[in-house]
């Protein structure tokens, strides 16, 4: 059984929408975050990277993260933000080239995520944690969703067809980037409670994106839970923001690398290496978009071929090891390249498939290789989660991305 619960969140405005909406916190440098917020005092930007209203240097200190709470509160004041009157769900839309994928934003509980019941498929590092730890606990708010996702369960989706039919929108903007964002309060008490019934018939939820966002939320609970040693469990901060959207809806980009180098091979003995794990044969077109698990496309010295992994090269039935960049890893990266830790080596880049083909081209240059991956399936996801296991680095780019500030979770007020 699952908990989305309602709560009463800190939003804009209708009018204010569209110029509060920023892009997430860790989606940009603080120089490409001062560009974004220039001119805008009411970006969401100084609430989520105050390092803007301070300084780069001084990103990860005290200073910054007490700005980004006087931030929260002017916001407040000037009318930027406004707390609801009671407890909502919220339905946020995203549109993009057309295709369209619906939310439902709440609350999930954070004993679930620790015992299991919302499945996580990624490591965490402990530095990015502590970022949104300090942030967080901070600004007595959860400033920025969680991505969730669960298998489909037709009461919930049957609630959100019939909300969407007969109301209005609160907010329907489209940002630079083309996606365009509609959210829809849902105010009736009897299709609030029938939503939150519907979730307590799902049996699990899994953590699209935002691993960093529910290891910090949980943390700062466990905080606040020793601080009130008399907690009920039903107080904010027992809860996580999330916005909750049904598997058929999302879709995971391609993820792709580009080495450095060929690790002191020539081109012809590079492809002669390779050979023994994959089938290689120079692409009809270029750039080259592999079209099924296990192929991949790969430019080497500004040509495209289509290499496919061998039958045996890697065991189907496992969880991890089918996957197209583990066996990337397990029969190319690490036994020719000598890429062995793909998370620290420098050679090594990543390239989300949103940026298109053509840069992985430009990215490998004369000297260097690149190779196109098949994109993951949310099957695949949740079949890594449901086993416990973990994903490799950079397996998974969910577009779109969720825009901050159009809901913020007060933790204790």
């Amino acid at each position: 059984m699952a908990t989305i619960r309602p709560f009463a969140a800190l939003r804009p405005p209708r009018d204010y929408a569209e110029q509060v909406s920023s892009l997430p916190y860790d989606v940009m440098n603080h120089e490409e975050a001062c560009r974004m917020a220039a001119g805008n005092p009411s970006s969401f930007l100084h609430i989520c990277r105050a390092d803007i209203d301070t300084s780069e240097a001084e990103i990860h200190e005290p200073v910054t993260y007490e700005k980004s709470r006087e931030n929260l509160a002017e916001f407040l004041r000037k009318g930027f933000l406004v707390r609801d009157a009671a407890p909502y769900y919220y339905i946020y839309r995203q549109i993009m080239w057309g295709r369209v994928q619906t939310g439902i934003v709440g609350c999930a509980s954070v004993d679930e995520y620790l015992n299991n019941t919302i499945r996580k498929h990624e490591l965490t590092r402990k530095e990015k944690e502590l970022d949104r730890i300090c942030h967080f606990d901070t600004c007595s708010a959860q400033t920025e969703p969680v991505f969730l996702a669960y298998r489909k369960h037709e009461g919930i989706s049957a609630a959100v067809r019939e909300w969407i039919k007969f109301h209005k929108p609160e907010y329907d903007f489209t940002t630079d980037d083309g996606v365009t964002h509609i959210l829809w309060p849902v105010t009736d008490p009897e299709v609030v409670e029938s939503i939150r019934r519907g979730f307590e018939e799902v049996p699990t939820l899994y953590i699209a994106d935002g691993h960093h966002r529910t290891a910090s939320s949980a943390a700062v609970s466990a905080k606040r839970r020793a601080e009130h040693p008399d907690y009920t469990g039903q107080e904010e901060f027992n809860y996580l923001m999330a916005v909750t959207f049904c598997d058929e809806d999302l879709f995971i980009m391609d993820y792709n690398r580009v080495v450095a180098d060929l690790n002191g091979l020539s081109k012809e003995g590079f492809l002669a290496a390779i050979g023994d794990k994959f089938e290689v044969r120079p692409a009809a077109e270029a750039p080259h978009a592999p079209r099924a698990k296990h192929e991949y496309g790969m430019c080497l010295g500004g040509q495209w071929y289509s290499i496919t992994a061998k039958p045996g090269s890697f065991d189907e039935g496992h969880p991890i090891d089918s996957l197209d960049c583990a066996i990337l890893q397990a029969n190319l990266l690490a036994p020719i390249l000598c890429i062995d830790d793909p998370r620290t080596s420098p050679r090594i880049d990543f390239v989300g498939g949103i940026r298109g083909l053509a840069e992985l081209q430009e990215r490998a240059g004369a000297g260097g290789v690149a190779f196109a991956l098949y994109p993951v399936t949310m099957a695949d996801l949740f079949r890594v989660a449901d086993s416990g296991e973990i994903m490799p680095p950079k397996s998974t780019w969910f577009e779109p991305k969720l825009r901050s500030g159009l809901f913020v979770h007060e933790i204790e007020r």
